[in-house]
């Protein structure tokens, strides 16, 4: 009976203009960011090289076996240090905190879509491989032409259900006090003393958006399965 719905009314321009815009942003960039770098280290873990697939390999068992939280925290605060160290500059580099989420959550992302990657590689036909190779196809033409497209589209699902579960892991930027949709909340929340009203609005928008997202997902799939 007290609760005061109201503050939604009256804040609703700054969550979504200010904290989804955010959100999304970080989202998408991460995503298309994470998908190239996995893609690359997918490459280099199927690749016959084996220092390269060695080195993809522990790139991907560390980032999964690390917490997110802890990889945000190392992230935010070792990037300023790498940046000077990259730069020669005798101080940290001043980078924005967009800036340190986005090399994080990309960095992080490309561990997962690496797997995804490989596994859609590994799905497409060897003798489609072995045909491409007897037409004179290069290794890299091959892959460009070949692998890679059948491998995107049998992934795609799965590749929209990670960038979901990303969408979701972007709130966890609010403890470096950046302004995402959850940070964006939670200063109205206690700006105005209503942390249940905003904090169950901020479900409700996550609920709605990633459902809708997920049937799209479970659409891609049902279509995916009536090429194949």
């Amino acid at each position: 009976m007290n609760f005061d719905f109201d503050v939604i009314e009256r804040s609703w321009v700054y969550l979504f203009q200010d904290g989804m815009v955010f959100t999304l942003k970080l989202t998408i960039f991460s995503a298309l960011g994470g998908l190239f770098l996995g893609t690359l280290l997918a490459l280099c873990r199927l690749s016959g090289i084996r220092v390269l697939a060695a080195v993809a390999g522990a790139y991907v068992n560390l980032l999964r076996a690390l917490p997110l939280i802890l990889v945000i925290f190392w992230f935010y605060f070792l990037v300023p240090y790498i940046g000077a160290w990259l730069t020669g500059a005798s101080r940290p580099v001043s980078v924005g905190g967009f800036t340190s989420a986005l090399i994080t959550f990309t960095l992080f992302e490309a561990a997962y879509f690496c797997e995804i990657m490989r596994a859609g590689i590994q799905s497409v036909p060897s003798g489609q491989v072995a045909a491409g190779s007897a037409l004179g196809m290069t290794y890299r033409q091959v892959m460009a032409k070949v692998v890679l497209p059948q491998a995107f589209r049998n992934m795609t699902p799965i590749l929209l259900t990670q960038t979901i579960v990303l969408f979701q892991d972007t709130s966890l930027v609010y403890v470096l006090s950046l302004t995402d949709f959850l940070g964006a909340a939670t200063k109205v929340a206690q700006r105005d003393g209503r942390l249940i009203e905003m904090y169950m609005f901020v479900a409700i928008v996550y609920f709605i958006m990633s459902y809708a997202a997920s049937l799209l997902v479970r659409y891609l799939r049902q279509r995916t399965g009536i090429v194949r």
